[in-house]
């Protein structure tokens, strides 16, 4: 090989990326013992961003399109190599393509059951899964945060993080739906759109969002579904004394439609059985209403200069009759707030009727 075309294969005129996965990411352009030479081509296509990295520190981004490599286009970079008057040479920097589209096969799922608090059926235990789209908002972010050196960084060096931040805001969000655990499969839609702007808020500093979250199937333990479906039979069923009767009733016509046999013997099972619990319901006839009885008496008095009673309003009566309860004597039962003088308790007027008001002064 002669020293022309050893400088030649030196110098990188073409940079591109063709991505032949469906899982990269980052890819970085293998530039190792290279130079970039000013004017070279860069190409960007639809869903890219090349962005140019010098000695470890983020510098130009270009979006998609064909960008001849100058100086001029090149603010940052050529800052950082001291270029003021626009001197071109060969340089060498690391150039990182971001893929932007839009990653939709991210499976999320609850290794453990995510424990809420269900109004009808108290605490449950309850377990989801689903998909997610994720998608790179800010190629600069992601390469500090996340990327750092990765030649290749792809979908499954950060699919285990991004499920760990769904599951950490899964339970939460459930719990303030505020949803009944029935009702949960009509609202996943908004659920998973709640979800998907906390966690595009929470991953803003990686240079991440996710625009599409769904939640495929929400789902309780194996005991709990069982007893759900026992509890549906029943609703379906309803009435199940008038569903006995009504399969006993087509028992006794389809029997009386074949007599003899079998027949007249299931006819006779049957209404012996029918006339059982006819009985049985002549039985359980419940016992006639008591009354409660009256309440004994419940004002207490101060007689005398000490706390007297319980009375009822007969013995009021007869002290207000003997003089010894006046309108100023303070009385108290339970509900009032404290003792009062009796002329001014409003159901206390019947025990006054026949007293006289006193005399007026002289």
């Amino acid at each position: 090989m002669g020293l022309w075309d050893k400088l030649k294969g030196e110098l990188v005129d073409i940079i591109e990326w063709l991505d032949d996965s469906r899982d990269t990411i980052v890819w970085r352009f293998p530039r190792y013992e290279n130079e970039i030479k000013m004017g070279a081509k860069l190409v960007v296509r639809e869903s890219q961003t090349a962005v140019f990295v010098n000695e470890g520190r983020v510098a130009d981004v270009f979006g998609p399109g064909t960008h001849t490599l100058t100086t001029q286009n090149m603010p940052v970079l050529s800052t950082l190599k001291g270029w003021k008057y626009g001197f071109e040479s060969p340089w060498k920097a690391e150039v990182y393509f971001v893929n932007t589209r839009q990653f939709t096969d991210m499976k999320w799922g609850t290794q453990n059951p995510v424990m809420v608090r269900d109004p009808e059926f108290g605490a449950v235990r309850l377990r989801a899964f689903g998909a997610f789209a994720m998608r790179v908002t800010d190629p600069g972010k992601l390469l500090t945060e996340l990327v750092g050196t990765d030649p290749q960084f792809r979908t499954a060096e950060v699919q285990e993080y991004l499920r760990q931040l769904v599951v950490s805001h899964l339970g939460s969000a459930l719990a303030t739906a505020n949803v009944p655990m029935l009702d949960l499969a009509a609202k996943q839609l908004s659920i998973g759109s709640t979800l998907a702007a906390v966690l595009t808020d929470e991953l803003d500093s990686s240079g991440i969002a996710i625009p599409k979250f769904v939640i495929e199937n929400i789902s309780v333990p194996p005991e709990v579904e069982q007893a759900l479906d026992k509890r549906t039979s029943m609703g379906v069923l309803g009435d199940l004394d008038a569903y006995t009767k009504f399969q006993t009733a087509n028992a006794i016509e389809d029997a009386a439609g074949n007599p003899g046999g079998a027949g007249d013997a299931i006819g006779l099972g049957l209404g012996m059985a029918a006339g059982q619990r006819a009985a049985q319901s002549m039985a359980a006839t419940p016992p006639p209403i008591v009354p409660p009885p009256l309440p004994a008496g419940e004002w207490f008095a101060a007689l005398g200069g000490q706390q007297q009673g319980p009375f009822d309003l007969a013995a009021l009566t007869g002290h207000a009759g003997s003089g010894t309860l006046t309108r100023d004597t303070l009385v108290w039962r339970s509900g009032m707030a404290g003792w009062t003088a009796a002329g001014q308790v409003a159901e206390l007027n019947s025990v006054f009727a026949a007293v006289p008001p006193p005399l007026p002064p002289q």
